[in-house]
């Protein structure tokens, strides 16, 4: 079985920090007058601390470079990256690497969220981590590719965001069986007032019970993606008023939401129109082009030996 536990950094005691003040200098003629014939540091001197320092900047761009990250676009959203110390990526890519992100997701998403680049793993990443792990209960091996499926949630706040978010989840009955996975973990960057209870609550005013509508989402999760704008009201709109739909249909095919309204819905309802004919909604929806035609055809038939 592989361990769950999330190695933490030792504390340093509070002493351990404290600076010791350097003794008051001597007042002696000798001290003085080595403090007045101190010489100033040369230019040969600041000329080689410049070109040190030029040159550890240019290993942390080739870093970048090595990993595909958009070192432009990295400094510009990432001003610390200028003053960040290469061992500091260093640890952030090996924090990364330990939970099984490839050297090319890890690059993809450092590009995706360039402040990645100077975060502590300690204090930003490996609670992430711990959460998944040990709260949603997402295997180990599920890790990689819940990252790179949500990278975003490598940017998120346990306490503020991924907590709340996935109490809601789990009182909205995204448990046991349908518990979150990577799957669904991009559910989790979802804001709760803002997009979760919103979508809820615009589904319970079509008159659906709020355990039909868990139902719902439970069934189809991308329903809680799905801008309420853009995709949700149209659909119904057209559902409703053009192909003179049943809202139940609705609840037991709630997939219907994922299907888009002009490259799918529109124009085959257009064809069972035109021909007088009807389909049940998933007959209508999941299958493929081809399929569709196909039982266009057969129905088209049927009714002709009909007549």
């Amino acid at each position: 079985m592989l361990t769950e536990m999330i190695i933490r950094p030792l504390h340093l005691p509070p002493q351990a920090l404290l600076i010791p003040h350097s003794s008051k200098p001597s007042k002696t003629p000798s001290s003085s007058s080595n403090l007045n014939t101190k010489s100033p540091p040369s230019s040969s001197s600041s000329s080689s601390s410049s070109s040190d320092s030029g040159l550890l900047f240019r290993q942390k761009i080739l870093y970048l470079e090595n990993l595909n990250v958009n070192s432009h676009k990295a400094l510009q959203l990432n001003p610390d990256f200028r003053s960040t110390p290469l061992s500091s990526l260093l640890s952030v890519e090996q924090c990364l690497s330990s939970f099984g992100l490839t050297r090319s997701s890890l690059g993809r998403i450092l590009d995706m969220y360039p402040q990645l680049l100077t975060s502590d793993p300690h204090t930003q990443l490996y609670p992430i981590f711990d959460f998944l792990l040990n709260e949603v209960r997402i295997p180990f091996l599920h890790i990689p590719k819940s990252i790179t499926r949500c990278p975003r949630i490598l940017v998120s706040s346990v306490p503020n965001q991924l907590r709340p978010t996935f109490s809601f989840l789990q009182n909205l009955g995204f448990v046991g069986p349908h518990s979150i996975t990577s799957h669904t973990v991009v559910l989790l960057v979802s804001s709760v007032e803002d997009t979760l209870l919103p979508k809820t609550q615009f589904l319970q005013s079509l008159g659906f019970s709020y355990e039909e509508v868990a139902t719902m989402v439970i069934r189809s999760p991308g329903l809680l993606t799905f801008s309420i704008t853009n995709n949700l009201l149209p659909k119904v709109k057209y559902f409703l008023e053009e192909m003179k739909g049943d809202i139940v249909e609705l609840k037991r095919f709630p997939q219907y939401f994922s299907f888009s309204l002009e490259g799918k819905i529109k124009p085959r309802h257009r064809l069972l129109v035109e021909h007088r004919l009807s389909l049940p909604l998933p007959v209508m929806l999941k299958v493929s082009d081809g399929e569709f035609t196909a039982r266009l055809v057969e129905l088209r038939l049927r009714s002709v030996e009909g007549m």
